[in-house]
C-alpha cells in the first residue's frame, strides 16, 4: 500500500488555511448527552467509551447530522453550530469528512465515481476528479474493484472506499466512527498506517487537519490519537495525553481497556517506608515500577532498569510474574528484582476501599482523605490456593469467576468482598498447576512496590 498524499491527490490546489482547530460543546437532553472537548489544531481525539456512551451522538453533532438543545462547533474560525444564534451550517457546507460505521456509499455510482463525487462537488473537472479518485484507491488497495458498484463488495471492501472518498476531499476535519471495525485483520494494519500517515506524519497537512476518532480498538487510539477522552452516560469522565490515561486510568472502563486492575478509594499515609518492604533473604526489591517484573540472576551484575510514569505499566514485561511457579509449590512466588545505585527509594501511600487498604508507590499529588486510585497490572499478580507469607504486601481473597485464553496466556478473574473483578495472568501450566476451576478461593497477591497509587 502506497501513499496517495504526494500525488495528484493534492491536485485540488487548496488554498493554504489557518490553523485550524476544533471547539464543541453540546447538551442534548433526550439523549443525556452534555460534553465540551477542545481538539487542538493538526491534533487527533480519539473517544472511547462503553456502547451507549453518547460517541457517535457527538460525532453526529460537530458533522451537522444533529442540531444540539444547546450548544455550539467551532472549526477555526468559522461557526458550524451556534443554538443561541440560530446558525446550523448544512453538512456539505462544513468542511468536514465523516467516516461512519456503515459505509454508505452511493448505490448507483461505481467504487471510482464515489470517490470522484467530493472533488466534483468542490468544483475539480471530471479529470481531475477521477485521478483523485485513482490515488486514493490505490492508497487503500482497492484499485481492483474501481469499476464495481457497492452492491458487489465485502464490507471491508466498502469500508476502504468509504475511506478514500472521506480523504478525496482533503478536509480541515475528520470524523471517524469505528473506521477499522470492517476492515480484514490483515487489511487493518495497512490502514492504519495510511491514516497515521494523512492524520500524523504529513507537515503539509498537519497544520490544518484534526481528527476526531470514536474506537473502541486501545490500538487505534494508541496509535493514531494525541489524546483522548473516556465518555461514559453522555459525560467526560477521563481525559488526557493517551500514554498518560493508559498508565494511570482513574476510570473502569479506562482502566479495564488499558489492561490494569483498578481500584478507587480514599488516601491515606502508609505504614510502610522507603525500606518496609526491601529486605528479604539479604535481597532488595526495586522501587516504583508496577509490572516490571523481569527476573535478576543470583549472582553477577544486572542492567540498571528505567521506569517512566508516561509508558504502560505493562510495557516492559518480559514474562508474566505469576506464571513463575516453583515445581510441587501451590503457588506462584514472582521473580525478586533488585535496587541498584541511583534508584530513588520509593514514598508509599495507601488507598483504603471501603476497609480494604491497598498500599502502592506514590505518583503525583497524594492527599489523605482525597480520592484516589490504586493501580497494577495482572502480570505483578501472583496466584496462590493457600495464603501467602513473606513479602506480597497486598492479598485479596477472591473467589475465582472466569478463566480465559488470551493468546498463552490464561487471565483469571476473581472477586474480592471490596475488589470485584480482579485479574491475573497465568501460564496454562501455572493454572493447572494451581487446580484452578470457576468457583475455587484463592488469593491474589501483589507487592507494594508493584502499585501505583495518585489522586483521581
Amino acid at each position: 500500500m502506497r501513499s496517495a498524499l504526494s500525488d495528484s491527490a493534492t491536485s485540488l490546489d487548496k488554498p493554504s488555511t489557518p490553523l485550524t482547530g476544533l471547539s464543541v460543546s453540546a447538551r442534548i437532553a433526550d439523549r443525556d448527552l452534555d460534553v465540551r472537548i477542545e481538539v487542538a489544531p493538526g491534533e487527533v481525539l480519539a473517544v472511547l467509551g462503553p456502547n451507549g456512551a453518547g460517541k457517535s451522538s457527538l460525532l453526529q453533532v460537530i458533522a451537522g447530522l444533529i442540531v444540539p438543545d444547546e450548544g455550539q462547533v467551532r472549526l477555526g474560525d468559522r461557526t458550524l453550530t451556534d443554538t443561541a444564534e440560530g446558525i446550523a451550517l448544512p453538512p456539505h457546507r462544513r468542511g468536514v469528512s465523516f467516516l461512519a460505521q456503515d459505509p454508505l456509499l452511493f448505490p448507483h455510482l461505481s467504487v471510482r465515481d464515489n470517490v470522484a463525487f467530493g472533488p466534483r462537488s468542490r468544483g475539480a473537472n471530471t479529470r481531475t476528479a477521477r485521478k483523485i479518485a485513482e490515488d486514493w484507491l490505490t492508497a487503500v488497495d482497492a484499485t481492483a474493484f474501481a469499476d464495481r458498484h457497492p452492491a458487489a463488495l465485502s464490507g471491508g471492501q466498502a469500508q476502504r472506499v468509504a475511506l478514500a472518498r472521506a480523504l478525496a476531499v482533503d478536509p480541515d476535519l475528520l470524523l471517524l466512527d469505528e473506521p477499522m471495525s470492517a476492515l480484514d485483520v490483515d487489511v487493518a494494519p495497512a490502514m492504519r498506517t495510511l491514516l497515521r500517515r494523512v492524520l500524523r506524519d504529513e507537515p503539509a497537512r498537519a497544520h490544518r487537519r484534526c481528527a476526531v476518532l470514536v474506537t473502541h480498538d486501545i490500538i487505534d487510539a494508541i496509535t493514531l490519537a494525541d489524546r483522548l477522552v473516556v465518555l461514559e452516560a453522555g459525560r467526560i469522565v477521563e481525559s488526557g495525553p493517551v500514554a498518560e490515561v493508559m498508565s494511570h486510568p482513574r476510570n473502569p472502563f479506562a482502566a479495564r481497556i488499558a489492561g490494569l486492575n483498578l481500584l478507587r478509594g480514599t488516601a491515606a499515609e502508609s505504614v510502610l517506608s522507603a525500606g518496609a518492604e526491601a529486605e528479604r533473604g539479604g535481597r532488595t526489591v526495586a522501587g516504583c515500577s508496577p509490572g516490571h517484573s523481569a527476573a535478576q540472576p543470583d549472582s553477577g551484575p544486572a542492567p540498571q532498569q528505567q521506569t517512566s510514569s508516561a509508558t504502560h505499566p505493562a510495557a516492559a514485561v518480559d514474562e508474566p510474574t505469576a506464571q513463575r511457579t516453583h515445581p510441587g509449590s501451590s503457588a506462584g512466588e514472582p521473580a525478586e528484582r533488585r535496587t541498584y545505585p541511583g534508584n530513588p527509594a520509593p514514598t508509599f501511600g495507601t488507598v483504603f476501599v471501603a476497609d480494604l487498604g491497598v498500599d502502592g508507590c506514590v505518583v503525583g499529588d497524594f492527599i489523605p482523605g482525597a480520592p484516589a486510585a490504586a493501580v497494577f497490572a495482572p502480570t505483578a499478580v501472583s496466584v496462590f490456593r493457600t495464603s501467602p507469607d513473606g513479602s506480597p504486601r497486598n492479598v485479596f481473597t477472591v473467589d475465582i469467576t472466569e478463566i480465559t485464553d488470551r493468546g498463552g496466556i490464561v487471565r483469571v478473574r476473581g472477586d474480592a468482598p471490596q475488589a470485584p473483578g480482579l485479574c491475573a495472568d497465568l501460564t496454562p501450566a501455572a493454572v493447572a498447576q494451581l487446580h484452578l476451576t470457576i468457583g475455587t478461593q484463592a488469593f491474589f497477591a501483589v507487592k507494594a512496590t508493584e502499585v501505583r497509587v495518585y489522586a483521581c
